[in-house]
């Protein structure tokens, strides 16, 4: 198994394709939430991920700060079905973390939860800072992770 953080420069048009498919089958197939899951923010992201069998088993996106919120972000945090409950996810977010503080020097995070990880992420040190909202019909919260 090997994790991989990448530019979007730097990925691979299999890698590409392969992120892009993986995160349309969970966010809009299985989901089901018709959105523009390919928003335009990719270019300007950086893509952890993590291989097992040359397939791509775990995936989040690092957005610097001022592309989705004035703070630095973590957004499109997937596990595959089939590795979910493996402490894969928890792994995924800390490197996420781990990167934007030791990387790009960022210690303010900002993330949009869904609600049902809220403690999932309060284990990571975010705290809500909205009230639940629907987002493409899912409950969500805002989250803040500050020094």
């Amino acid at each position: 198994m090997t994790w991989c953080i990448k530019s979007f420069q730097e990925l691979t048009n299999d890698e590409l394709y392969e992120i892009l498919q993986v995160r349309t089958a969970i966010f809009v197939v299985e989901q089901k939430c018709a959105y523009l899951e390919v928003d335009g923010k990719d270019k300007l992201a950086y893509h952890l991920f993590k291989k097992e069998n040359e397939k791509i088993i775990a995936y989040l996106r690092v957005l610097p700060k001022g592309i989705s919120y004035q703070e630095a972000s973590l957004g499109r945090i997937i596990i595959k079905q089939a590795q979910r409950g493996t402490g894969l996810g928890r792994e995924l977010v800390a490197r996420g973390i781990d990167f934007l503080e030791n990387e790009l020097h960022e210690k303010t995070i900002k993330i949009q939860a869904q609600s049902r990880l809220q403690t999932f992420y309060e284990s990571f040190g975010f705290r809500p800072i909205s009230d639940i909202y629907s987002d493409e019909g899912l409950p969500h919260v805002d989250m803040l992770k500050t020094p």
